[in-house]
């Protein structure tokens, strides 16, 4: 099973226009019967009423058989041929496989229905990779490379440059927008809100693949993914996070890989210097949640009434006076409730 294959159903739903995410709507009762199967949602007892923006946040299973059958098997196959599943990419390493898809000609109701949240599949994870890519850059599969020029190091000049290869525009730029706006969504409200990053737009999307033996799914041994990236609104880095049947933990592709692939984007933020945005969807904490606020600014107010404005943090002063000249962290940023600010006084 590959959940964030969920990303392939929801970009061709929204390309082919057959949902409208914020209006239309899903009653998950925690599970849903196709032709005498059924499919059951993660969630004992189901979500409920739903949006179908909320079917993506909770990663719902049935919400994504109904988008499914909305599309109906010939559509789904072909935007799933389309971002490039089926055949190998071409990168430029050995070994690449072709992956596993159902034959269009033999689906079923069920096979449609699996295949619309990922079960009964296999891809590979640069596939996996490659077609998210197309799904929010403006929806253009391109070809994945490892080597992008050979530099000579005595005299510095460019022996090779790779170019930027397109294979096809795999739906348009408007729905690639939305699928962003979805998935960032599903980090600050979802199943991926342990991706979160304060002060910077993450979009991303959780799995938790239940590993095949001997043509039969194993009980309690997952495959936890993660495929995340930022920015949200323009993304520059993305990455994806797999962890064979980890011990010791609850076996959801939320709790485990997304914290690793937010410890990744972290890194990245840093080597490629990528600038906080304040324009993204903001978190809904739950109490389990470390809570971030936004940081009042003090600069120039006096000691007394900083203090009080600095009430859900705790307050360090540097220098003498009643005047607040400098302020560390820097203003209208979320910090951690509960943090240390430091105000330099005149």
């Amino acid at each position: 099973m590959v959940a964030t294959f969920k990303i392939i159903t929801l970009a061709a739903s929204i390309n082919e226009k057959t949902v409208d995410l914020f209006n239309d709507t899903f009653v998950d009762n925690g599970s849903i019967k196709v032709d005498g199967a059924t499919l059951h949602c993660w969630k004992h007892g189901g979500h409920g009423l739903e949006t179908y923006l909320e079917v993506v946040e909770n990663s719902c299973n049935p919400g994504f058989v109904s988008l499914g059958n909305k599309l109906g098997t010939s559509k789904l196959m072909k935007y799933i041929r389309d971002f490039g599943f089926g055949e190998k990419t071409k990168i430029d390493l050995n070994g690449e496989e072709n992956g596993i898809l159902f034959k269009e000609e033999k689906m079923g109701p069920v096979e449609l229905a699996t295949t619309s949240f990922g079960q009964g599949i296999s891809v590979t994870p640069i596939q996996q990779i490659t077609a998210v890519s197309a799904a929010i850059n403006g929806g253009f599969l391109n070809k994945p490379y490892i080597v992008s020029g050979i530099i000579d190091g005595v005299n510095s000049t460019t022996i090779y440059q790779k170019e930027k290869e397109t294979k096809r525009q795999v739906i348009s730029e408007e729905a690639s927008a939305l699928v962003r706006y979805a998935l960032e969504s599903v980090v600050a409200k979802g199943t991926g809100r342990n991706a979160y990053i304060e002060n910077y737009r993450v979009g991303g999307k959780t799995g938790t693949a239940q590993k095949v033996s001997q043509g039969k799914y194993m009980i309690g041994n997952y495959i936890l993914s993660f495929i995340g990236f930022l920015p949200a609104n323009d993304p520059k880095v993305i990455v994806y996070v797999a962890v064979n049947n980890p011990k010791g933990v609850t076996q959801y592709g939320g709790t485990v890989s997304a914290p690793i692939a937010r410890s990744i984007l972290l890194s990245s933020i840093q080597i490629l210097g990528i600038n906080e945005e304040k324009d993204g969807i903001l978190k809904e904490y739950t109490y389990l949640d470390t809570k971030y606020m936004v940081l009042p600014n003090v600069m120039g107010m006096n000691k007394k009434d900083a203090t009080k404005a600095l009430k859900d943090f705790k307050v360090q002063y540097s220098g003498s006076g009643d005047k607040v000249i400098y302020m560390t962290p820097k203003a209208n940023s979320f910090q951690k409730v509960g943090g240390t600010i430091t105000l330099m006084l005149n």
